[in-house]
């Protein structure tokens, strides 16, 4: 597979400049250890690590974030497999000025942004409209058709433009820090 060039907004821990990162069947994200965590809390098990005590500050919504993610997840394994797990990827864009909007649009939600870097992969690419996540509920059905018409492509409910989520994994390199945001 040819290697793509993608942007992506750092918001947990900053990244290195040659950084390599690896996400594929045994390699999550931070969205897989907080779903399982809930899942976990949801299924009576006691919460035991940092996600979990994370989890429980907010249970209402990672429930329903956690229901979302599954049922993308199976849905995905099921009729899409040759995408990207969205709890085993990166979130990218295409573009500087489409991860130049995704950090804005972080910052003014008090998400703590770091950097802004370009990444290189050989892995799996999707584009997603990230209008068409959707709010989880205890309805598998009804989860797994939000799920289908996401991993579709399906134009968004709203009549919106698209708002792209590029979905990437496989073996990632960090070429590039492209922007440093001060932290407060």
């Amino acid at each position: 597979m040819a290697e793509i060039y993608l942007y992506h907004v750092v918001t947990e821990k900053p990244m290195k400049l040659g950084q390599i990162i690896i996400f594929d069947n045994n390699h999550f994200n931070g969205v897989y250890n907080r779903v399982m965590a809930c899942k976990n809390i949801l299924d009576g098990d006691k919460p035991i690590d940092s996600d979990s005590k994370f989890i429980l500050s907010n249970l209402e919504y990672w429930t329903v974030r956690t229901y979302r993610e599954l049922a993308l997840e199976k849905v995905r394994q099921e009729k899409y497999p040759n995408y990207p797990s969205r709890m085993s990827c990166l979130y990218t864009s295409k573009t500087l000025s489409g991860a130049e909007m995704w950090a804005n649009s972080f910052i003014n939600s008090g998400r703590k942004v770091y950097q802004i870097v370009k990444l290189q992969t050989d892995g799996k690419v999707f584009d997603g409209d990230a209008y068409n996540v959707f709010d989880g509920t205890d309805n598998a059905e009804e989860n797994e058709r939000n799920a289908d018409y996401y991993w579709s492509n399906k134009p968004n409910k709203l009549g919106k433009k698209q708002l792209v989520e590029t979905l990437i994994d496989g073996k990632i390199e960090v070429v590039e820090i492209v922007k440093e945001f001060p932290l407060s």
